[in-house]
């Protein structure tokens, strides 16, 4: 049985996460949290994290933007609007009469409803 490509970046992505641990403020190690070695780690870390936050944040953002591009392309929403046009009859009187039409999702006439 093949497993799909993305079932497999999904537990990677998943694997590293719990081996990797999580890290409050307050976890001291075996070392002087205050010396030079381990606050150029920290402050390197918090540099490679927000760089690849950043990066992961800006892939999120182009494919849910060309996603929804697309997406609004085949988007077939239609709905009835009814229009009212005043209308004189023979005797002299002024009715209402009314107007139905299929519009498209940005409200666009597609065509009069009979």
């Amino acid at each position: 049985m093949k497993i799909p490509s993305y079932l497999s970046l999904f537990a990677t992505v998943t694997c590293v996460v719990f081996a990797t641990g999580c890290a409050g403020e307050n976890s001291v190690g075996a070392t002087n949290q205050q010396q030079p070695g381990p606050a150029l780690g920290r402050a390197v870390g918090a540099g490679v994290g927000a760089v690849a936050g950043n990066a992961a944040g800006a892939g999120v953002g182009i494919v849910e933007g060309t996603t929804s591009g697309i997406q609004s392309a085949f988007d077939n929403t239609q709905r009835e609007v009814r229009y009212w046009r005043e209308e004189k009859t023979a005797d002299g009187r002024m009715i209402l009469v009314p107007e139905t039409y299929l519009v498209d999702a940005n409200g666009n006439i597609i065509r009069r409803i009979q």
